[in-house]
This record gives C-alpha cells, structure tokens and sequence, in this order.
C-alpha cells in the first residue's frame, strides 16, 4: 500500500512538473493543442470550464462488470460464502456476476468564463446473479433514475496563454434514486434488494473537488481529486460510505481531430453506517454493512474524436476502456473486471 500510496503522489504531481517544463520550452514551442486534445479522458467528469455563453451537451454510456468475490485481496468461491446445509458458511446466498449500466445525461452553461454550471441526470440498470446454499441460482434486476447531481465549476488559476488552468469541482447529489427496490427471491415474493442493488443514496451528499489540466502543442495532462461526502441518515436508517477519487492522466494529439491518452484512478471508499430494518445481514454479503467498503486502481485507455467541419462540426464522440490493477475489499465484495464508457459531447 505504501507503494501504491506514493506511486499515486508521484502521478498527482506530474502534470505539476510537466508544465514547468513546458513553460521553460513555451518560445521554442509557442503553439497550444487544440481540437480533440483539448477534452481530458472521457471518464473524467467536469474537465474544463466554458467560455461565456457557452452550452453543452452530453450523453455518456458506462457499463462496469463484476465477477467474482474478494475478501481483501483474495479471491473466495461461492462455496466459502455459503458454505453446505451440513456445513453452512457465513452466510446462505453468494453474488456470482453483477452489471451495472447507466445512460447518463448531461448539460453545462457558462454564465461566466470562470464559473460553468452543471446538471447530470443518471438512468440506471442493475442486474445480478446469485447462488443459494441450496445451489439454486436466480437473478435479481433493478432499473429507474439515479440520484442528480448539480455542480459549479469555479475557476481559480489560467495561464495567460490558457495553456493551463485550475478549477474548483463544487456539487450536490441529491436524493432522486429508490432506496426501496424490491424484486422476487427463492425465499421471498417482492424482498428488499440489498444496498448495492438500489438506485440511490437517500441523502444530500456533497461531491468537493478540484481539477489540474494543462496543455502543450501535442499533449494534454492534468490530475483531479473528488470525494462523496454522505450527509445524516436516510429514510431507511443508513448512511452510505463516504467516497474519495484521485485521477491523472496523459493525452496525445494525433491530429486536430483526434487524440488518445492514458489515465490511472485510484478510489476508497467506506463501509454503510446503520442498517436498513429490512435486510438481513446472514442472508448475502450485499446486505452486510460490514462488507461494504475497500479501494481499488484502475488503469484506463481513451480516445476523442472531434468533428471539425460540416454538419457535425463541434460534435465529439468518445470512448474510454478500463481495467483494475488492484483491488483491496472489505468482503467478501464483489470484484470488478472492466469498464466501458463511450460518450457524445456538443458544445455551442
């Protein structure tokens, strides 16, 4: 973890040093990037503020598949979870596979060049598969809005050449997503799905943040942190874990129209406080508060695509592609395989 740990600082800093180099460079090299190269990976949500006046547009699909259990960072079978009728284990049911969708649709307006505003609205579709100790096995699905989220993107720090900038990441989510899914089990017509299944969060929370992204006459680099922070209780007598993000990243201009880059997220997050009334803990480790928390890197691959004339002019297409690279849970928890994000951007 110490390794992990200092690899991440050495990443976060990065775009740090790589622009005073390219400042030291900026006569030799005048021109900035523009076209594609502008836009940070795909996965990086509120990249850049917006000139005055300026609307945007968005669509992004994101599918993340699971497969499998952890228990820290070691693999368990769904017999350790369940264990036999002769030999039960910790609990009856054992997650196998979970797919997570989400169509998430969004809008940007600047009012200023140092303050855009932003508004996501989340369709999501969750599907599992799970195994009894009986050796039955079943899935449950849940589908619906997710929780909303507002944010003002506030501007501290630009270069005069614009080659770099600086802004704060200062949203709200709020309680738009069911905490009350239902779906039929073996042991129960319409039972309550566990934590992981349900669409929201049931509280306010706030979602603090702050983004680096600098530029060159090729290349596009920057650093974000972002955190979740739960607020009170829900209706349900819970409190989601509280969430912490650090990405960085590295682009490539291959033409005006289109770049690729590499990013690297490492996230933690915490276990439930409270208890829905409802669930029982025995029953799955998706309904365990205990088993709710943990941190995990990933590695991600991307590429922007902008079109630079005709009638698509200003539409960007995108998509970006990831695996984890290491995974620390507090299980037995699910263990993630990839995830996929394809997106459409248009700025007027």
């Amino acid at each position: 973890m110490r390794k992990l740990a200092f690899t991440l600082s050495l990443l976060a800093a990065a775009p740090v040093l790589a622009h005073q180099g390219a400042d030291q460079n900026q006569i030799a090299q005048p021109a900035l990037a523009s076209g594609a190269i502008r836009h940070a990976p795909l996965g990086v949500m509120g990249d850049h503020v917006h000139n005055t006046g300026e609307w945007m547009f968005s669509y992004r699909y994101m599918r993340m598949e699971m497969d499998g259990n952890l228990d820290g960072s070691d693999s368990i079978s769904p017999a350790e979870i369940t264990g036999t009728m002769m030999n039960p284990g910790p609990y009856m049911v054992a997650p196998l596979k979970m797919t997570m969708e989400m169509h998430m649709l969004g809008a940007m307006y600047a009012p200023s060049d140092t303050l855009t505003l932003m508004a996501m609205l989340p369709l999501l579709n969750k599907s599992m598969d799970l195994r009894s100790r009986m050796g039955a096995e079943f899935t449950t699905e849940t589908d619906g809005v997710g929780d909303v989220s507002l944010a003002a993107l506030l501007s501290v720090y630009q270069a005069a050449d614009k080659s770099a900038g600086v802004h704060l990441n200062l949203g709200v989510s709020l309680p738009t997503g069911s905490i009350d899914e239902r779906d039929d089990t073996p042991a129960m017509a319409n039972a309550k799905l566990p934590y992981g299944m349900q669409l929201g969060s049931g509280t306010y929370d706030l979602k603090p943040g702050v983004t680096y992204q600098a530029y060159s006459a090729q290349y596009n680099w920057g650093a974000q942190a972002l955190a979740t922070l739960r607020s009170g209780e829900n209706d349900n007598d819970y409190r989601l874990g509280n969430r912490y993000e650090l990405s960085a990243w590295l682009a490539r201009s291959w033409s005006s129209a289109l770049s690729g880059g590499l990013r690297i997220k490492h996230s933690s997050w915490a276990d439930i406080h409270g208890a829905d009334p409802d669930l029982n803990p025995m029953m799955v480790p998706t309904a365990d508060t205990r088993a709710q928390g943990g941190e995990r890197s990933e590695l991600l691959i991307s590429a922007n695509y902008l079109f630079r004339a005709g009638a698509l002019k200003n539409h960007r297409l995108a998509l970006e592609y990831g695996v984890p690279i290491y995974q620390e849970l507090d299980g037995p928890q699910m263990e993630m395989q990839d995830s996929l994000t394809l997106g459409w951007q248009y700025a007027l």
